[in-house]
This record gives C-alpha cells, structure tokens and sequence, in this order.
C-alpha cells in the first residue's frame, strides 16, 4: 500500500472505531437522564446532567496532561485504553449504584482527554495541507454515523412505552457496552507511519510524540509537551478560536443530553415520547454526516475557505433555536418523571421537532469540521498540545452547560448560545483571515477548508 493509501486507511479505521464507541456513549449521554428518572431502585440517587458535568469538568482538568500520557503511552495505546474505560461507564447501567456511576464519570473524564488528544495527534500525522480539510470531513462523518446506529436501536426498541423497565434498560446498555469494546478492538488496525524526515529537519512532533523506549526521552517529551500545552493557550490565534471552541461545547451538551430529555418529557408527543428521544439522535447524526461529508469532499473545490461555512452553520443553528423556543415547553429540560403538560408558543409537532434536530447536527459539523481543519492547519507540528487545547476548552464549557441545565429553564439555554455562537463566529473569521493571509504571503493556494 503506497503511504497516501496508508494513511488514508488510516483515518478510516479511525474514524470507524470512534464511530462504534460513540454509537455506545453518544446513546447513552441521550437517555442517560430519562433511565435514571425511571429508575425503580430508590438506593440510586444519581442524575445524568450532573454526571455528564463531572465527566466534562474532570476531561478539562486532564486536559492539561493528557498531551504528556499521550508522549508516554503513545497515540495508537492511548485510544485502546481510553476505550476500555469508556465500555466500562456504559456498563454501569447495566445495574446502576449511586458510588460507581459518579466514579466511573471521573475516570471516563480523564480517559476522554487522553482519546481526543491522541486522536487529533493521529488525525495530523496522517495528513497535511492539503489533505486536513478532507480527512476532518472523512472522520467527522463516519463519527457522526454514532448517533444513527445506536439511536435507531432506541426508537425501535421503545416505541410506544411511557415506562422504561428493568429489562429494558439492561439490554440497551449490554448492547451499548459490547459495540463500544468492538470500537475499542478497531484501533489496534492502525499502521504506523514511517519516518520520512531528512536528517535535521526540525519536527516537533516528532520529538514530543517520539517512539523512543527510552524512559529518560519519555519523560522530556512529557515534559516538552506540557510546556508546549501552556504556551499554545496564550498564542492570539488560540485565545480567539477558544470562543468558537466554546460555543461547541454548548452546543454539545444542548443536542447530546439536553434536547432528547426536552423531547422525552413533553406529554403532549403521546406514547411516543421515548422513542422519539431516539429518532431526534437519528436526525442529528443524519445533520452531522451530510455536514462533514459535504465539507469534506467538496474541501478542495472551496477557493473561499473556512468562514462561509461557519456562517452557514450559525445560520442554521440560530434557526433551530428559534423553532425550539417556539415548540418546546420552557420547563421541559427540568420536567419530573410525569413530564410536562405546558405548552409554548405553539401545540408542540413531531415534526418541527425532528427538523430542529437535523439542524443542529447541520450547524455542529459545520463548526467541528472547520475547528479540526483550522487546528490541524495552524498546528500541524505541535498537533497534541494544540488538540488538546480544544477539547480543554470544549469539554470545560460543556461540564458549565450541563451543570446549568439542572435549573436553567429553556429559554435562558437557548439565550446564552445565541450570544456565544454570534461572538465565537466573529472571532472564528478573525483567525482565518489571518490564515488566508498567511498563505498568500507564502504564495500558496488558498484552497483548503
């Protein structure tokens, strides 16, 4: 195989494994919140929000060393490891107990800083500047494939139950544990990359990310990377992309946990409450794959770069949001077990519903696949302490958002990403003119997205 095949197949069997460990997690962060309202067992006394904030809140703090494990353990370890734990949170529901669901959100926490470090590190070192826009597009969709798998399994499982049962739930979620090790498993196809560097050229990665056993070169590399994570988070570019990197963590947390519970809870859906939590995550994953699988085909037809498609996915967003305040029950995202009989400024549909959904999977690819591509552009030698930067900021937001989501009522959510995503798709254009600037001053073609 030629090293372009290579390292094309390389982000395939990338992207197919996080697409099987997130059809696990992303299904479970969905229903997380309506299981654990339907739990019988009164022993248990967790909450979904307030583990999904934990798991975020700890992967920000790790964050900080996670480019260090990854210099240590190296990428392609780095991601099996991760995945274990991750099966191993999923598991928890299986027979959930208040002190193992809150442990297990700690470890998947960490663990999640050292997968999305080491995977920006894998994503870069299989492609350059003039791949990045395609292989972001590649693995963004076939990760979005997630949410079409596991939630369809949901929307036809529980069609037509108001009640989640014991037997219900331990199906769903020994389901869920088993394709996430099948993920886990996926990761060790991945073929290194030959060093095909002159003697003397500088490569930063490499020196960070080495495959020396040395335990002394290791530990600078350890080192090196941690120093190289501190100063990266005070460059101009980094501090302005921070701001779009935080809108997505808002967005995340809205789409992943909190709309499916809005959803699940109005009563006025009938008997398909519950299973409509499912073809929401469904629609989102069908917003989220036409997005990266548009943007990234189409990448190097683009002469227009990056900033038309974050204007058109803060367009959409801005849409969706409207319609979700006009649908959905200000009280839904905090309804008891009974649900909500309110209604808002409309007699809640189905079908505007579900067409919010496909819009914010829509405008999430159009900001996450333009993030990942401008990152791996501006960051191509210092990928791990640069991707790990993102998710720190990311991840931090997303553990606020759902923090909030306990109390906030709906349209106080709506209002704080409004504002978020207006100023972070201002200072998303910031940055890339400053790239297409750089670009021309190099002479070369500004192509990429």
């Amino acid at each position: 195989m030629s090293p372009e095949g290579k390292k094309l197949f390389n982000i395939i069997i990338l992207g197919v494994s996080f697409m099987f460990i997130f059809t696990a997690f992303q299904s479970c962060g969905n229903i997380a919140q309506t299981v654990i309202t339907n739990l019988n067992n009164t022993d248990f006394h967790g909450s979904g929000y307030t583990s999904m904030s934990i798991i975020y809140g700890v992967l920000s703090a790790s964050n900080l060393i996670s480019p260090s494990l990854v210099a240590i353990v190296g990428p392609q370890f780095s991601m099996v490891i991760s995945g274990v734990f991750y099966s191993l949170y999923i598991a928890v529901f299986i027979q959930p107990a208040t002190w193992a669901f809150y442990t297990a959100s700690v470890l998947i926490g960490i663990a999640a800083a050292v997968l999305w470090t080491a995977q920006g590190n894998c994503l870069t070192e299989n492609s350059d500047e003039n791949t990045i826009g395609r292989n972001s597009g590649i693995f963004w969709a076939l990760l979005q494939f997630s949410l079409i798998f596991g939630n369809l399994y949901i929307y036809l499982a529980w069609q037509g139950k108001t009640h989640i049962s014991e037997s219900d739930r331990r199906t769903v979620f020994i389901a869920l544990t088993v394709i996430s090790l099948v993920g886990t498993v996926l990761f060790f196809l991945i073929r290194k990359q030959e060093d095909t560097k002159a003697p003397g050229d500088d490569d930063s990665t490499n020196e960070i990310l080495g495959e020396s056993s040395s335990a002394r070169n290791k530990m600078m590399r350890a080192v090196a990377a941690f120093k190289k994570s501190i100063t990266l988070s005070f460059t101009k570019e980094m501090l302005l992309l921070s701001v779009t990197t935080a809108y997505t963590g808002l967005v995340l947390t809205f789409f992943s946990g909190v709309y499916g519970t809005c959803i699940g809870a109005v009563n006025r859906f009938g008997s398909e409450e519950k299973s409509l939590i499912g073809l929401s995550g469904i629609f989102i994953g069908v917003g989220e794959i036409l997005g990266g699988g548009i943007f990234g085909l189409l990448s190097k037809k683009n002469r227009s770069g990056r900033n038309p498609v974050v204007m058109l996915g803060i367009l959409v967003h801005f849409i969706a949001f409207y319609l979700i305040f006009f649908n959905m029950p200000n009280d839904a995202p905090i309804a008891p077990m009974e649900g909500t009989d309110q209604v808002a400024y409309m007699i809640p549909s189905k079908e505007v519903a579900m067409l919010c959904s496909f819009l914010l999977g829509l405008g999430d690819s159009c900001f996450n696949t333009q993030l990942l591509s401008i990152l791996g552009f501006l960051y191509s030698e210092d990928s791990a302490p640069a991707f790990a930067i993102f998710k720190f900021v990311q991840s931090i937001c997303a553990a606020v958002a759902y923090f909030y989501s306990n109390y906030f009522l709906l349209q106080w959510q709506l209002l704080i990403m409004v504002l978020v995503g207006f100023f972070g798709t201002i200072t998303f254009f910031t940055v890339e003119w400053g790239a297409a600037a750089a670009l021309a001053a190099r002479g070369s073609d500004y192509s990429s997205i």
